[in-house]
């Protein structure tokens, strides 16, 4: 008996991914087994009873209920920096063990939290052993750190790299069992939280601080996988716009095109529902009217981002993704290419791809993105009109449309892997390699 998600096994009117549950036995063979990627545990469970043999399987489904899981405790607003101390005082930690990319130290940003613990006289270690997209490498390296420490308590400053890596490393440091990074892909039956983390988001897309997932990269086998726990939720989430202050145009526009398409994934996904819509409509709201001033690094755009980017967060991180995190995991671990770039080139065509499936959502994505009159239009004017207006915002922020890198010999290893990938199941429309390859293609320079 083992837990994942199963989702070809879904009757179509079935609109969740679930957690399943197989009771395997007798002569199963891998064609009855593909696509064995487990579904976050997300919104609306489903329990799946499947019992194979040479002749006939047998399916019973029982629906269960709607889950939201989010933060213990979040601040957010100029300044919420300083709840750190706070926290750490409260929960009566006595050392924290910092993980903090590279770069963030060199320009100083880590050092404005740094700087609290060092006037609070609480006791840190720093941990940067971190890049971009973090690997199975600065996981293990990360764990043997925390041990040496002697801290009690994580706090992770930075983008998705650093919180994807310090959720790694605080799940395996109380569940040891999962020592090799790999056994947490997917849904890992973890039975301890992880050591409690404070998370500063320095970025204004990934909304990590607020989410059961993590990404780690495999460079041996060139791949991304996504772990999925309740157990890695960070205890306490600190959304401070001044710490996303010094982004670079660049970054800040990837980081909030990743954050736009966790809102409109999420709202199209097939476990959405009503409360994860209400946020992921409001997430494309705010998004598409800061981003451009976040570039800007105006204020209000900064602040604006910052909020729009944790909605999305509390939405996605409870319903999944789709096909478009499906492929920009698989770029993003052959190419390294920026994990907010490729999820933006990728945008508009699996909008396109999924279209006829979305039924009248599109409208509402239009509608959240300031585009006048939606009301009057047919359906296709509507789904053109939201795809145009992704189009637009992505443009006017400099994301590229293209990549040199892609060669037609990795189109197919390309597609396999992102067929594999752990957010695909949730897409609402099922997809062939040969789709998929084209998708890509339409990247290639």
């Amino acid at each position: 008996m083992f837990e994942t998600s199963f989702s070809h096994f879904l009757p179509n009117d079935i609109q969740a991914k679930p957690a399943i549950i197989f009771l395997v036995k007798d002569n199963v063979t891998q064609p009855h087994i593909c696509n064995l990627y487990f579904l976050f545990t997300f919104a609306k469970i489903w329990i799946i009873g499947i019992v194979f043999n040479k002749q006939k399987s047998k399916r019973r489904i029982e629906k269960m209920a709607n889950r939201i899981s989010l933060n213990a405790t979040s601040y957010h607003g100029a300044g919420a920096i300083s709840e750190v101390v706070t926290e750490i005082n409260n929960n009566g930690f006595k050392k924290a063990f910092v993980a903090s990319d590279p770069d963030l130290i060199k320009f100083g940003v880590t050092g404005k939290v740094t700087g609290l613990l060092d006037a609070a006289k609480i006791p840190y270690e720093i941990y940067s052993d971190i890049k971009p997209n973090p690997t199975i490498e600065n996981v293990k390296n990360g764990v043997e750190a925390f041990k040496k420490s002697g801290a009690d308590c994580i706090v992770a400053i930075g983008g998705g790299s650093s919180m994807d890596t310090s959720k790694a490393i605080g799940i395996i440091i109380t569940n040891p069992e999962f020592e090799d990074v790999r056994s947490l892909e997917g849904v890992a039956p973890t039975k301890n939280p992880c050591v409690p983390i404070i998370a500063v988001p320095t970025t204004a897309g990934t909304a990590a601080e607020v989410t059961i997932n993590y990404v780690i990269t495999d460079v041996e086998k060139e791949r991304k996988f996504v772990c999925v726990d309740t157990h890695d939720m960070p205890i306490v989430a600190v959304v401070d716009p001044e710490m996303m202050s010094s982004m670079p145009k660049g970054l800040t526009a990837a980081t909030g095109m990743d954050a736009l398409t966790h809102a409109i994934e999420g709202y199209t996904t097939r476990a959405a529902w009503e409360m994860t819509d209400m946020f992921h409509l409001e997430a494309i709201r705010l998004i598409s009217q800061n981003l451009r001033d976040a570039v800007e690094n105006k204020k209000s755009g900064r602040e604006g981002m910052a909020l729009g980017q944790y909605i999305a967060g509390m939405g996605f991180s409870n319903v999944g993704l789709g096909i478009d995190h499906a492929m920009a995991h698989t770029l993003s671990a052959h190419y390294d290419t920026p994990h907010g770039v490729a999820c933006a080139m990728f945008l508009p065509i699996s909008m396109e791809f999924n279209r006829e499936y979305t039924g009248e959502r599109l409208r509402e994505v239009a509608r959240a993105m300031g585009v006048e009159g939606v009301d009057n239009m047919t359906q296709e004017e509507y789904r053109d009109a939201a795809i145009a207006a992704v189009k637009k915002l992505s443009e006017d922020v400099g994301i590229p449309t293209t990549l040199d890198k892609i060669k037609e010999e990795d189109l197919d290893t390309l597609a396999t892997d992102a067929l594999n990938d752990a957010c695909y199941p949730g897409n609402p429309r099922e997809a062939t390699k040969e789709q998929v390859i084209e998708m890509f293609r339409m990247l290639m320079a």
